[in-house]
């Protein structure tokens, strides 16, 4: 599940942390992308994505025909 307080920490605490010690563009963006990279990877992928399918009951295909959720 996505915990926007805790992003919101993490982000806090890089800011903080790039200004008081000067940090170069550069670590910041990549510790931006790594605490974004970790927050995406909390996320639920929620069930219940609407699908079409042909076939026979042992050899189906398919595609989504709805967009999936994150919570």
């Amino acid at each position: 599940m996505l915990n926007q307080e805790l992003l919101k920490k993490q982000l806090s605490s890089l800011l903080k942390d790039c200004v008081n010690n000067e940090r170069e563009p550069d670590y910041f963006a990549g510790e931006l992308a790594k605490i974004i990279t970790n927050y995406i990877k909390t996320a639920t992928v929620n069930a219940g994505i609407p699908v079409a399918t042909a076939g026979t009951a042992v050899s189906q295909t398919g595609a989504t025909t709805g967009p999936g959720t994150l919570s």
